[in-house]
């Protein structure tokens, strides 16, 4: 499967999806009009391991709801992103069995370069 699960309204996200130029066979996925399902979300931990490595400490709200004052398990960060949209760190760029999260510059080159295979 390919998927990128994005926010359309960041210039970031769309700056990325540009570079990435997916192709038809990737489904695209506005979180802001579809938030990530449950089980995709437990697809995504398994691959990487945590709730926490899925999450967005940079949120606004992660400060706004007092979230920095206090220790998350990983049950209340699934439990957050599930309710909020704006906790999921993105992009998630799924490629098969490759995922890369997150905006940061060697995460996309390395999507960039496993859409490139």
């Amino acid at each position: 499967m390919k998927k990128i699960y994005f926010l359309k309204s960041c210039s970031t996200n769309q700056r990325i999806l540009k570079q990435l130029n997916p192709g038809s066979d990737v489904i695209l996925q506005n979180i802001k009009e579809e938030n990530i399902g449950e089980e995709a979300l437990d697809d995504l931990k398994e691959k990487v391991g945590s709730y926490e490595a899925l999450f967005s400490k940079k949120a606004m709200k992660y400060r706004a709801l007092g979230l920095n004052e206090i220790e998350l398990t990983e049950a209340d960060y699934k439990r957050y992103m599930l309710e909020e949209y704006t906790f999921l760190k993105r992009p998630f760029i799924i490629n098969e069995d490759q995922v890369f999260i997150g905006n940061s510059k060697s995460v996309v080159n390395a999507a960039i370069e496993s859409f490139k295979e």
